[in-house]
């Protein structure tokens, strides 16, 4: 697995469709990780190999998304972002999770681990 490139019609298609709901329904099949970025941030460079590297570690269970701020205006604007990196955590059930700043690595697994891949009993 790498990531993908995310468009905001893809985001509408894959994730959510904000132009037909309100309420937060996830779309995806697996839970989710959108990293919001830009060329020129220099964090950005920095936190995109580990991307992917953790796209290739968890496989089929997790999509990893990438959103370049600077050409999706859009879903910019529609998750308020102020600050790159950020991150949106989606799981499966419930809210997406926003967290901004280039996470290092040991602390974006756990992340994943506990928010998007706990299995609740």
């Amino acid at each position: 697995m790498t990531t993908i490139n995310l468009t905001a019609e893809m985001f509408r298609n894959e994730i959510f469709d904000y132009t037909q709901n309100k309420e937060w329904k996830f779309k995806g099949e697996v839970p989710a990780l959108i990293d919001f970025y830009a060329d020129w941030c220099g964090p950005c460079q920095m936190i995109a190999p580990v991307l992917e590297e953790l796209a290739a570690e968890y496989g089929d269970k997790l999509k990893i998304y990438k959103v370049d701020t600077e050409v999706e205006q859009e879903l910019a604007a529609i998750f308020q972002i102020r600050s790159i990196p950020s991150m949106l955590f989606i799981p499966m059930d419930g809210e997406p999770k926003m967290q901004a700043g280039a996470l290092p690595k040991p602390h974006l697994k756990e992340a994943i681990d506990k928010e998007l891949l706990a299995v609740v009993s």
